[in-house]
């Protein structure tokens, strides 16, 4: 199940390398590789080095309208279930006024980091 969320996640990082010249700000865009399985050791070592469960999976460091920055938990198109500790992020940064959303499916999240860019402007 792990595979088809990595593969939406890699389409949205391929769409946001193609449209850096009209998004300049998606330079800010990053994984945080907080996924996968790995073994007791290198767990340790990740959790020590201040990795935490729940993290969403991208982050765009780029305040845009009232927000801090936008986080996106990404889920395959079909199913993909939020754990707890997702929920528990999501909620803290939004919160704290940041833009954090889930994200089922590439289509959905370049819809959101669009958005996200576009802010709807005041006069």
């Amino acid at each position: 199940m792990r595979h088809h969320e990595s593969k939406e996640q890699q389409a949205v990082i391929t769409w946001a390398n193609m449209h850096r010249n009209k998004y300049p700000s998606l330079k800010m865009l990053f994984a945080v590789p907080n996924g996968g399985k790995r073994n007791r050791i290198e767990a340790a070592i990740m959790q020590g080095e201040g990795v935490k469960s729940g993290v969403p999976d991208l982050i765009m460091l780029h305040p845009s309208g009232q927000y801090h920055g936008l986080a996106i938990e990404m889920k395959r198109k079909e199913g993909g279930k939020v754990s707890p500790a997702q929920k528990e992020w999501i909620d803290n940064l939004n919160a704290e006024g940041y833009c954090a959303v889930v994200c089922h499916g590439a289509e959905s999240a370049i819809f959101v980091i669009k958005e996200y860019l576009n802010p709807p402007r005041i006069s």
